[in-house]
């Protein structure tokens, strides 16, 4: 029997979310989901479903003609032609706060509102664009204009702190350095690795023992989307890697991840959440100024990978943007250094 391996157990498993999402759903939106299926992934398909029943909770309890009723029993799409662009405005502004039906409460950014109102205007352009209704009142909606924020990265010198923390603990409580000095060989070579290569935390924890390609400096991952790519990198990611590895030989993993490179504690294959405590307790210590996560310490390898080359289109390839433009938004801004060099880059008259 083939072994399945971390990037299908995800699969199986967003796969399960989606079924159990959609059988609380009115029963035409299952249509919907088919229609999409091969355009899209099934975590995306999970948010889109999730939006909906948020927008779906709150027809229940704003409109009296659905007060009180299963949403399963919705089972004509024509149901979607009774609200009205009103409705969907009042949606938004709800959205700002409210509960759901298990009593707790949720606040959305610009962002939030932005999603959810694509996730329903997804569906509405579905059956309008096949025919199966005739109005889409989500055109008529204005999104909310979101206002940028800057991308928050170390910088050189605060990265440095950081790998510094990660090997050494230091300030660490005297409990947790005893638990430190079992895995800083482990912390110190994913921190690096994240660092060095910019991959994405769900990227990393997702790697096998046989996608390490230490001969050529690479590693191979299964990107956001399902393509396979190579990513290679430097010499410090390599020496952290090794020293791992040797590490690594010595453990005997829990059944079902014995293939795993990067175990926990518990010798399981370490998941998101793991990363993520691990990343924000070294840069509570080192970084306290800024709100360091997995995902920062992609943007900082970004920031610098810009800076040293300043080719966009390297930085895009390279983090697998599958979009330059989303690159450009993030990157070809951030760089001050480069923008104040600008100012003598013209002469006007010779001296």
């Amino acid at each position: 029997m083939k072994e399945i391996n971390y990037h299908e157990k995800q699969n199986m498993k967003n796969i399960n979310k989606l079924r159990e999402l959609e059988a609380v759903l009115p029963a035409f939106v299952k249509t919907f989901f088919r229609g999409i299926e091969q355009i899209t992934q099934p975590r995306t398909r999970i948010a889109y479903a999730e939006d909906l029943k948020v927008f779906f909770d709150f027809i229940k309890e704003s409109n009296p003609e659905f007060k009180g009723k299963d949403l399963s029993e919705m089972k004509d799409p024509a149901v979607l032609e009774r609200f009205t662009a009103e409705d969907i405005e009042e949606f938004l502004d709800y959205l700002k706060l409210y509960e759901n039906p298990e009593g707790k409460t949720f606040t959305n950014s610009e962002a939030g509102i932005k999603r959810k109102i694509s996730s329903l205007r997804a569906m509405y352009n579905y059956y309008h664009t096949h025919k199966i209704i005739n109005e889409n009142p989500t055109l008529q909606v204005r999104v909310p204009k979101i206002h940028e924020k800057n991308i928050i990265r170390m910088d050189p010198n605060e990265v440095v702190d950081f790998l510094d923390t990660v090997e050494s603990g230091k300030n660490l409580s005297k409990q947790s350095m005893a638990f430190h000095e079992k895995n800083k060989v482990r912390d110190l070579a994913l921190t690096t690795l994240l660092l060095g290569t910019g991959i994405r935390v769900s990227e990393l924890v997702g790697l096998d023992l046989k996608d390490l390609d230490m001969e050529n400096d690479r590693i191979n991952i299964i990107r956001k989307g399902g393509n396979e790519s190579f990513v290679y990198f430097g010499d410090e990611v390599h020496d952290a890697l090794m020293d791992y590895l040797e590490e690594r030989k010595k453990i005997i993993p829990e059944t079902g991840s014995e293939n795993a490179l990067f175990l926990s504690s518990r010798k399981k294959r370490m998941c998101v959440r793991n990363v993520e405590f691990m990343v924000k307790k070294y840069a509570k210590l080192s970084v306290s100024s800024k709100k360091i996560t997995p995902h920062k310490l992609r943007s900082t390898y970004g920031t610098q990978l810009y800076t040293e080359t300043g080719d966009i289109y390297l930085v895009a390839e390279v983090l697998g943007h599958k979009d330059v433009n989303t690159t450009k938004r993030h990157y070809a801004a951030i760089n001050e250094e480069r923008r104040r060099s600008a100012k003598d880059a013209v002469k006007l008259r010779e001296k």
